[in-house]
């Protein structure tokens, strides 16, 4: 009887049964599979480790899979990257413009809107999408992340005080860091005398500089800015630099108010005719084109000129 055994044993050793078999092939199967089931996953699920200020649990936009699902099937990754960043930016055309958004929180988080924007939450998030789509990196954690290091200093989010408010200063420490680069002086910009301290002069106007800690915090980085030179191109000299300007050039409209640098701020759109436009986050109530920058610019008060900053492509390994 334990000879029988043996040899039945021996048996179904050398010859496969059918259920190992079939054991074999699903394993086969799953991996083939698994590596598409976990690209599906990063895409809904918000992974642990997130960006400093993301909760885990923070749900993903809808637009941003519908944004994304767009920028594969254009294959927007093989353009150029100005062109890149208008296609990103044009399909955010009639989003509302919502003021404040980054404001409604007493403690600083990393504000994630792309169903409404302000004109700089516009700006910083067709950057950050399009930074993505050019290396091909269509996930949400990476998105999140490109926003932070645009919107702070040294791109960690700290406190209130480490979001870079001041938009000169914003593409200062951009440039620092190799995102964007400040083209203004290339294109014969001149000297814009500027003390800034409007946040400091109107308190009141920021709720979270009812803190002494931000205030201080405020009045510490205004000093700084003292050391930082501004220049820009006057408003009636616009259109000479229309031929040296790119789609997705970042677009500051510098102000004469007192203690403030630039009051609006959007991207280069360039027409199929060539035409010099500007997409932007408007106050008036969403995103739209306006047909001719120069125009645009000299139709609002308070509007002097422009600053000009080019972003860096990501795929030159900057």
């Amino acid at each position: 009887m334990m000879k029988l055994a043996r040899l039945k044993l021996k048996l179904w050793i050398g010859k496969p049964s059918l259920l190992f078999i079939s054991l074999l092939t699903l394993i086969a199967l799953t991996a083939i599979a698994l590596p598409r089931l976990t690209r599906a996953q990063s895409v809904a699920v918000h992974p642990q480790g997130s960006p400093v200020g993301v909760p885990p649990q923070f749900a993903i936009p809808e637009n941003f899979d519908r944004v994304m699902e767009e920028a594969r099937d254009r294959q927007l990754n093989t353009l150029a990257f100005p062109e890149l960043i208008q296609a990103i930016a044009e399909q955010f055309i009639g989003t509302p413009y919502v003021a404040g958004l980054l404001d409604r929180n007493p403690t600083e988080t990393l504000v994630i809107s792309l169903d409404g924007f302000d004109c700089v939450l516009f700006v910083e998030t067709v950057l950050a999408i399009a930074r993505g789509v050019a290396l091909e990196d269509y996930f949400y954690p990476t998105f999140t992340r490109n926003l932070e290091r645009q919107r702070y200093r040294d791109g960690i989010l700290d406190d209130y005080c480490s979001r870079l408010h001041y938009f000169s200063d914003w593409i200062f420490d951009n440039q620092n860091r190799y995102l964007v680069k400040n083209i203004t002086p290339l294109l014969g910009g001149l000297p814009l005398p500027k003390t800034l301290n409007f946040m400091s002069k109107n308190r009141a106007s920021y709720p979270q500089l009812s803190r002494d800690t931000n205030y201080q915090c405020i009045l510490d980085v205004e000093h700084h800015l003292k050391q930082q030179a501004i220049a820009y191109i006057p408003q009636d000299r616009i259109r000479q630099v229309y031929d040296r300007l790119q789609p997705g050039d970042i677009i500051a409209t510098a102000t004469d108010i007192d203690g403030l640098d630039v009051t609006h701020t959007g991207l280069v759109y360039r027409f199929e005719d060539g035409a010099i436009g500007f997409i932007h986050a408007s106050p008036a109530g969403r995103v739209t084109i306006s047909r001719d920058l120069q125009a645009y610019v000299q139709s609002v008060d308070g509007q002097i000129g422009i600053i000009v900053a080019r972003p860096l492509d990501p795929r030159l390994g900057f």
